[in-house]
């Protein structure tokens, strides 16, 4: 049997958990795409697609993925897009894919305030059962100096809904983000965050700098000075020292991460610190992490 070929519009990303999933790119580049940190999309005008082009894109994925039971939907962050437009979207992927385990898409908070209880109880009725969510911060001027476009408030407001509507979450925290500067108040406060929310899923990542430094310190709203390994192990005990979960699932082993680390918290957070602690002791303290350059 021989299928079309689907061309997405490079590059396309997807979370570490969805490796297995279908790609269905039911939108283009990211809404907002201001962030300093991010660069993921910046080559990318942002667009909405036609579900008239992406029936066909669901009914010839549902061939070539003959049982896979997980859809993403890309890219930066799909659920910018109303309640009107995914129940299409939704109803199509559960019509060629029969029964699904879940839909998944990254999300900022505001999208999830901007539906209202019922839009968002309709959607997880059709397979979107968790929403991937770079809050990056829990600290309100950190946030500012990054042009995140949220705040420590709307971001629980928005998590909370998603929750309170049976929508799961996966949240991600970037190491480093602050540098020396506000390293503590971004580590004490992303746990007051975290706390607040307790989202199903917990991720740290460390600040890349894929254009160097100087770039990322030129759309940094802030005076940033860089985190060496240690610095950036430090900053991370400090996170986990300021957690109170339950039954959340941690994971640091994202590409960027120096240190890979994996656990339930609260019940592994002693063992967790102590690895911590023990990469602490035995890393140099004036040694940085290395960023390949992609120019």
């Amino acid at each position: 049997m021989t299928f079309s070929k689907i061309t997405y519009n490079e590059p396309v990303f997807r979370p570490p958990g969805e490796a297995s999933s279908v790609i269905l790119q039911a939108t283009i580049g990211c809404f907002w795409n201001k962030c300093a940190f991010c660069e993921m999309y910046t080559s990318k005008k942002f667009k909405v697609r036609k579900i008239d082009d992406l029936r066909p894109e669901i009914e010839l994925l549902s061939k070539i993925y003959k049982g896979v039971r997980k859809v993403f939907l890309a890219d930066g962050n799909a659920f910018v897009l109303s309640a009107n437009n995914l129940i299409p979207i939704l109803t199509e992927i559960k019509r060629q894919f029969g029964k699904m385990q879940r839909i998944s898409s990254y999300a900022l908070p505001k999208n999830i305030l901007n539906k209202s209880d019922s839009e968002l109880q309709e959607l997880r009725s059709l397979g979107l059962k968790l929403l991937y969510i770079g809050i990056e911060t829990g600290d309100d001027e950190l946030l500012k100096l990054i042009n995140k476009g949220e705040t420590y408030d709307s971001t629980i407001d928005g998590i909370l809904k998603a929750h309170e509507a049976g929508i799961d979450t996966s949240i991600m925290i970037i190491n480093g983000l602050g540098g020396k500067k506000y390293s503590v108040q971004h580590a004490v406060n992303s746990a007051k965050i975290i706390n607040r929310i307790n989202p199903k899923y917990l991720s740290t990542l460390t600040l890349s700098l894929p254009y160097g430094l100087e770039h990322f310190q030129n759309r940094f709203n802030g005076n940033y000075s860089p985190l060496s390994i240690t610095e950036h192990f430090k900053e991370l005990k400090t996170f986990i020292t300021h957690t109170e979960l339950n039954n959340v699932i941690y994971r640091s082993d994202h590409i960027s991460n120096n240190l890979v680390l994996k656990g339930i918290l609260s019940k592994d957070k002693k063992k967790l610190l102590d690895l911590i602690n023990m990469a602490i002791n035995f890393t140099p303290k004036d040694v940085y992490p290395s960023t390949p350059s992609i120019l």
